[in-house]
Formats: structure tokens, C-alpha cells, sequence
């Protein structure tokens, strides 16, 4: 069993470190859109879609960055009690409480599901059997979301990017559940 904890924990932790060092570059594009933004304020005619689309890469940013974070520990701790604390300590409080981060991710993502789904045209109550639907064939795309802004972009991209960042912190914080088990077995992660 060890092994397969091992495993997944390697698995994991390789795809949302590259993915979280490709998404800390997601500031720069952030800085850029703000940039012509002020630019085309003051010297051209005011652009639409810049503040939008800054919100939207400021969500891409900060979604899938955010299994990154979890995975280097450098997520916003009360440190008054717990810096003091041995590592067996540690690693028992962290098993108790990413039980309920997790519990937390999947009601996030099952919203997340929803409103990717009804952002695709579906205004039913199963929107997991949508998407299976739209895989098979059985369903089809309806009308699409649009943003109510003058821009109106599709919201659809957007909330797909935030089910795959709430799917990688899933998987990052059972990650994390699996180290502290191997900690508390005295094993080295």
C-alpha cells in the first residue's frame, strides 16, 4: 500500500509543480493586459476586454497555482501553536484537518460542474451525466453563457479552467492526506 501512496504522491506532485511553475508566469500576462489597459486609457480609445480578461487570467493565476502553494507549504498558517509541535504532531493535525479541505474541494467542485454546465447550455439537475452525455454523444452543447459586460465573452473557458485547478487541489491536498499517513507510519516522503 505504500508503494501505491508513493506513487500517486510522486504522480501528483510532478504535474501540479509544472503546472503551478507555468501558471506563476500568469502575473506577467496579468501585468501586460493592466498595462495596455492604462495605456489604452490614456492616449487611445478605452479597450472593453481588459478588465475582464485581468480577472480572468487573475483566476487562472491564482486556481491552478494554488495546488502549487499546498504542494511547497507555503499556504497561510497559524503558526502560535503549531511551529512548536513535533513532526508527528504535525503531521497528525494536518491528516485531521485536510479531511475536511477535502470535503470542502468536492462541494466546490460539484458547483464548479454545475455552473460549467449550465455555462454550456444545460439547465438540468445531473450535470456529471451531462458531460457524460456530451462525450457519447447523447447530449449536445445548448446556448452558450455570455458575460452581461459590454465585451460579453463566453463564461465556459473560464469555469472550465476552475474545475481543472479545484480537481488538482483535490488531488494535491489527498496528496497530502497520503504523506501524513507514511509520516505517522514513520516512513520518509
Amino acid at each position: 500500500m505504500s508503494g501505491v501512496m508513493l506513487g500517486f504522491i510522486r504522480t501528483v506532485d510532478a504535474v501540479n509543480y509544472r503546472i503551478g511553475r507555468v501558471a506563476m508566469y500568469g502575473i506577467f500576462v496579468l501585468m501586460s493586459i493592466l498595462l495596455w489597459s492604462s495605456i489604452s486609457k490614456t492616449f487611445f480609445l478605452p479597450t472593453l476586454w481588459t478588465l475582464e480578461m485581468a480577472q480572468f487570467v487573475m483566476v487562472a493565476y491564482y486556481i491552478l497555482g494554488g495546488p502549487y502553494s499546498i504542494q511547497l507549504g507555503s499556504n497561510v498558517r497559524m503558526d502560535l501553536l503549531y511551529g512548536e509541535w513535533s513532526l508527528r504532531k504535525k503531521a497528525w493535525f494536518d491528516l485531521f484537518t485536510v479531511l475536511f479541505l477535502i470535503f470542502y474541494l468536492c462541494v466546490l467542485l460539484y458547483g464548479a460542474v454545475s455552473s460549467t454546465a449550465y455555462s454550456l447550455g444545460y439547465w438540468g439537475t445531473e450535470p456529471f451525466s451531462y458531460f457524460g452525455g456530451l462525450v457519447t454523444g447523447t447530449e449536445e452543447v445548448g446556448r452558450l453563457e455570455r458575460s452581461s459586460t459590454a465585451w460579453r465573452p463566453y463564461m465556459w473557458p473560464i469555469k472550465a479552467i476552475m474545475i481543472l485547478g479545484m480537481f488538482l487541489m483535490l488531488l494535491q491536498c489527498i496528496s497530502e492526506l497520503f504523506k501524513d499517513v507514511l509520516r505517522l507510519k514513520g516512513e520518509t516522503v
